[in-house]
């Protein structure tokens, strides 16, 4: 019995520092994420996204650079999921700045995880733990022209 004791009490101590793991890094889908019906109607198409080097059109004016780091629950979902709720969380603050600023599209937007800048057409990279998954974008609000 004690050492049936022993064995939980130890276990209820190491289970902590598996939930505080460092997150794995991935790379993930856009367009994946953005044809997600949920995600799609969250952003809804007033700001549009112009991811790496895509092309987009004449810049009117610049609004600034901006940064962004979001969290989801991961917990019992599927890194997939949950990376792309926490992209869909980022891509909202940047849609809801440039509302703000008076723009209309978000270009050259990066994945900057840990501060460290990826630029792609087609993944974002999104940290992905046990209990929560992250991704932190940049890019510069702008308003383009129609």
């Amino acid at each position: 019995m004690k050492k049936l004791v022993a064995l939980i009490f130890v276990s209820l101590l190491v289970a902590p520092i598996t939930v505080l793991a460092k997150d794995a890094l991935n790379d993930f889908s856009i367009q994946d994420a953005l044809n997600v019906e949920k995600i799609k109607n969250t952003l809804g198409t007033d700001v549009k996204f112009y991811f790496g080097n895509q092309r987009h059109g004449k810049v009117l004016k610049k609004y600034g650079e901006f940064k962004t780091s979001k969290k989801a629950n991961a917990f019992l979902k599927s890194k997939e999921s949950a990376c792309q709720w926490a992209f869909a969380s980022a891509l909202k603050a940047l849609k809801d700045r440039a509302v703000r600023e008076g723009g209309n599209a978000v270009i050259n937007i990066k994945s900057n995880y840990d501060n460290n800048l990826t630029s792609s057409d087609e993944t974002f990279q999104c940290g992905a733990g046990t209990a929560m998954a992250g991704v932190a974008l940049i890019g510069d609000v702008v308003k383009l022209a129609e």
